[in-house]
Order: structure tokens, then C-alpha cells, then sequence
């Protein structure tokens, strides 16, 4: 989907599931660790949530890994993102696909280093054909990049004199998108207790639900997930219009 349509389908809990994995930073301080340390556990979070989320039936999970704006951090605690990154590549991604779990990358891969242009795709290919669930990791990733790519792509069209511009509408736009053949997110959950969505899905989460936790990103559990899951489960989902068949599914009059 997410070519200008509504995200997910009539159900009792989403179907795709988006996080903005955020906190580590803030679990370390108050610990009296390392910034790295909190990484270190925000990995751990994220292996037990693949998990969990797989477990309780949803389908498509996104996390918000790492974004465009956080190459400005101090160069060794991005090194050491970037280490997370491959540490789970090469550790992690076996299991994932023992496990039926497919692996995609969304973000910009032009400008990155050979080496990890090599991680995306080698997580990308080994993983194609599984069905189990799909796991969406967006890496140098800022949706503000994405759409203006987006534009880009189809400005070059209507240059090549293969598109005309009045034919550019939401449809074709959501279609230049990383996300192109992916339903958009029903629910996106931010942790840590901010309250903002930091350049995360701005074009696909226009009609998502949002729960923010104020728990912090590496104590983020199955009893976590299954609240937000639960407040989802209590929004009257509206989309503009009365008598919406969406709405009435989860019963608003």
C-alpha cells in the first residue's frame, strides 16, 4: 500500500507497527554509565522486540535505527552505532532468518561507506524470500530526505520526458518512496517520553496512531509492547469522513 491509500487492514491490532527507539542516552546517565552501555542495552531491546512483536502477531515492525541527523553525534559514539549495526548483522541476522523473519533497509545508500552499503544488502539478500514477518530498519534514514528523494525521482522523469508533471499526484509520489510496496503504519511508538516524531514516517504515519511510553528505549519489554498494543486498541481510528469502515470496524459511532 502506502501509495496514497490508508494504512493497514480492519483488525483488531495493527498489522504494521513503527518505533522510535529512543532513551539510551538517558538509561545510562541515570545508571552512572556510559552513553555506549545504554546502546549496548538498546540492542538488546530491539533483539527482545522483534521477538515479542513476532509473537503477538504483527506483521510489519520499523525501527527508527538510526536517522540522517545522527551523523552530527561526537565520532565515537557514532562509531560505535555504526559497530552495533554490524554486531547484529553478523550475530543476529542467522537467527533472523532461521526464523522466517525478512530484513529490509530503508534510507539513503548512496552516500554510504562500501562497507555498509555491503551490511544493508547482505542482510537484504539472505533474508528475500522469507514470509514469517518483516522487519523494516531504517538507516540513515530522515523523511524529509526521503520525500525530497522522492521529488527528485520524479522531477528526473518529467525532465527525460517520461512522465508529465500533471500526472504527479499522492499516489505516484508514495510510489518514488523507500516504502513503496509497504503498507503504511497503523501504530507508532515512541519511547523515552518525548512527545515528537523526529523526521520519522512524516509522509506514511499521517493517519497512524501514536502512543508515547515514558519508558526508556532498553527497558522496553513485552509488557510495553502489549500496553501500547492495548491503547491502540482503544482509539477510534478516523480518517476525514463520517461512517468510515474503518471506524465502524473498531466501533466508533
Amino acid at each position: 500500500m502506502s501509495q496514497g491509500q490508508r494504512p493497514g487492514r480492519d483488525r483488531d491490532g495493527p498489522s504494521h507497527v513503527a518505533v522510535i527507539m529512543d532513551g539510551n542516552g538517558r538509561w545510562a546517565q541515570m545508571r552512572g554509565l556510559p552513553r555506549q552501555e545504554g546502546h549496548r542495552r538498546g540492542l538488546e531491546a530491539l533483539r527482545r522486540t522483534v521477538k515479542n512483536a513476532g509473537e503477538l502477531g504483527i506483521e510489519i515492525l520499523t525501527l527508527y535505527s538510526f536517522s540522517t541527523e545522527n551523523w552530527r553525534r561526537p565520532p565515537a559514539e557514532v562509531s560505535f552505532l555504526l559497530g552495533l549495526l554490524k554486531r547484529f548483522v553478523d550475530k543476529d541476522l542467522a537467527e533472523l532468518h532461521a526464523a522466517g523473519v525478512r530484513v529490509r533497509i530503508i534510507g539513503a545508500r548512496l552516500d554510504l561507506a562500501p562497507e555498509l552499503r555491503h551490511l544493508v544488502e547482505r542482510a537484504e539478500a539472505m533474508t528475500r524470500d522469507n514470509t514469517a514477518m518483516l522487519l523494516v530498519v531504517a538507516f540513515n534514514y530522515g523523511s524529509r530526505d526521503e520525500i525530497a528523494r522522492a521529488a527528485a525521482r520524479l522531477a528526473g522523469e518529467v525532465a527525460a520526458g517520461r512522465l508529465a508533471a500533471e500526472a504527479i499526484d499522492e499516489t505516484l509520489l508514495s510510489s518514488r518512496l523507500d516504502t513503496a510496496d509497504l503498507p503504511d503504519p497503523e501504530l507508532v511508538i515512541r519511547t523515552s517520553g518525548e512527545m515528537r516524531i523526529s523526521n520519522f514516517l512524516l509522509w506514511q504515519a499521517a493517519y497512524a496512531e501514536f502512543v508515547f511510553t515514558p519508558v526508556l528505549w532498553p527497558d522496553f519489554d513485552r509488557a510495553a509492547l502489549e500496553a501500547a498494543l492495548a491503547e491502540y486498541g482503544r482509539r477510534e481510528r478516523r480518517f476525514g469522513g463520517l461512517g468510515d469502515p474503518i471506524d465502524r470496524a473498531v466501533g466508533a459511532a
